[in-house]
């Protein structure tokens, strides 16, 4: 492979990185992985998981896609539970979320743009 391009597994890549494959925190060695355009997860949950505390000041648009199972996303605006294969929700700039897997899920998160959480 080179710098301008990878084939590689989601579940494999995003080992250390808890699931992101793509996104300004990939080693810039990583090549094309690694951008400030837009980040990328394989997130694979158990049934009960769920992310506590709510993100805080988001600033950037996210989409989630549901793969397989029955994911549950909070937002600041309302919820929306996925149970569909290829249901997805997806939000702007100042909503904020959690989230909890109410089956074991595989869901697919995109983000843009690739940079640190705002810290308030």
């Amino acid at each position: 492979m080179s710098a301008d391009w990878h084939c590689g597994n989601a579940a494999d890549d995003g080992r250390d990185t808890r699931g992101w494959v793509l996104g300004h925190f990939i080693d810039s060695t990583e090549g094309v992985r690694s951008t400030k355009d837009v980040e990328i997860k394989w997130g694979t949950h158990r049934a009960g998981e769920k992310r506590a505390e709510w993100t805080r000041d988001e600033q950037r648009t996210t989409l989630t896609l549901l793969v397989d199972g029955n994911f549950l996303i909070n937002l600041t605006e309302g919820s929306a539970e996925l149970t569909r294969q290829g249901d997805y929700a997806v939000w702007g700039p100042g909503i904020d979320h959690s989230w909890e897997a109410k089956e074991n899920s595989v869901v697919i998160t995109v983000r843009w743009p690739s940079s640190p959480p705002s810290s308030s």
